[in-house]
């Protein structure tokens, strides 16, 4: 009985998270501009107009430009913050710990706000590109440095101290041991930090430039205008496909590092 109760359970979970996700990628093709259920026609009208539409296009090049950037920062940031805390040990290191996670677990308008009265208040930096780049790294960085102290703490340090014994320097010792070790959980936070970063709204919202449009925002400004409803679903589906690959990605390979690991 509990079994049938969790099946049921996992089942209508699914469906209320899935399939408002299916209507929209059915409404990509529908050639009803007023979304009759179901549909009478399908079309591919709407992903030819959305090839051709030059904001969503723009949008799309400026969300992947910022993704890519925010996630070459947070490789950066989070691999060193992850080696210092847990290599070293001092004083406030779990306080540190700390205060690298919560970026991420705040609300996303606390965030964003905070992020602009820094900005504009405290910095005298007008918002744009630098501004919305820097804001989508806050966030990024946690999940790259989730990602590598894990491992870290997976595999220790006893590798690299017998490479050194050796005669092994720290440069030849992070490119032939530490980083083979680490590469998948590097790729894997990146691939989860761009994901993140390419969906991102609330924050975007309070650090963007005036003119800038991510393609989450272009959604949000195009999804009230009757005309441009159907290409917002065909914009809408590649936004979810977009963010699903990497997570996809990701998650195979932390499970493929974790199922070597215990070999």
């Amino acid at each position: 009985m509990a079994r049938v109760l969790l099946t049921a359970a996992v089942v209508a979970g699914l469906t209320v998270i899935y399939f408002p996700l299916l209507l929209v990628l059915l409404n990509s093709f529908n050639a009803d501009t007023t979304f009759g259920w179901p549909p009478a026609h399908f079309t591919f009208e709407w992903w030819a107009r959305a090839v051709t539409n030059a904001g969503a296009l723009h949008a799309l090049w400026t969300s992947v430009v910022v993704g890519l950037i925010a996630t070459a920062i947070a490789l950066v940031l989070g691999t060193s913050a992850a080696f210092a805390l847990q290599r070293y040990r001092f004083f406030g290191r779990d306080s540190v710990s700390l205060l690298i996670t919560l970026p991420i677990a705040l609300p996303g308008i606390v965030t964003g706000i905070a992020l602009n009265n820094g900005f504009r208040a405290m910095l005298g930096v007008q918002l744009g590109f630098l501004t919305l780049v820097v804001a989508h790294a806050t966030f990024c960085i946690v999940t790259v440095f989730n990602n590598v102290i894990a491992r870290l703490r997976r595999t220790g340090n006893g590798l690299q101290q017998a490479s050194m014994d050796l005669g092994a320097n720290g440069f030849t010792t992070f490119r032939l041991v530490t980083f083979p070790l680490l590469r998948s959980a590097l790729l894997a936070g990146g691939l989860l930090a761009f994901a993140l970063s390419f969906d991102e709204i609330i924050v975007t919202q309070f650090t963007i430039g005036a003119g800038m449009q991510t393609l989450p925002v272009w959604i949000m400004d195009n999804l009230s205008r009757p005309n441009q409803a159907p290409i917002v679903n065909v914009v809408a589906t590649v936004l979810i496909a977009i963010s699903v690959v990497p997570v996809y990605l990701a998650q195979r390979l932390s499970g493929s590092a974790a199922a070597g690991g215990h070999r």
